[in-house]
């Protein structure tokens, strides 16, 4: 039986072509590539780790090298919470970029 031929309930359950991308694809290069937020939980655990792991050493870092304890941790701590958002996203935004050049957009 030719594709033309086949009753339209048979050709409805065929899946859709590789090439064509679903719209959480579609989202997903467009929030990584123009803008958006990102809603891949995985990506968010991530950064979140990222975060946490540089806040806490920054912080410990910063109330040993300094005299006073409290203000050294807090200095510490966020100059720890905006490296650990830089970093994070950095090694996102390189892992994202090598995912869409293989072309998973997932």
């Amino acid at each position: 039986m030719d594709e033309r031929e086949k009753p339209a309930a048979e050709a409805a359950d065929t899946e859709p072509p590789k090439d064509v991308l679903t719209t959480r694809q579609t989202y997903n290069i467009v929030s990584d590539i123009v803008t958006g937020p990102n809603i891949r939980f995985r990506d968010n655990l991530f950064q979140g780790c990222v975060v946490l792991v540089f806040f806490v050493g920054g912080a410990v870092a910063g109330a040993h090298l300094t005299e006073d304890k409290l203000s050294g941790a807090l200095t510490g701590g966020l100059l720890g919470l905006i490296a650990g958002a830089l970093v994070g996203g950095f090694l996102l935004m390189l892992y994202r970029t090598v995912m869409h050049i293989c072309g998973r957009h997932d």
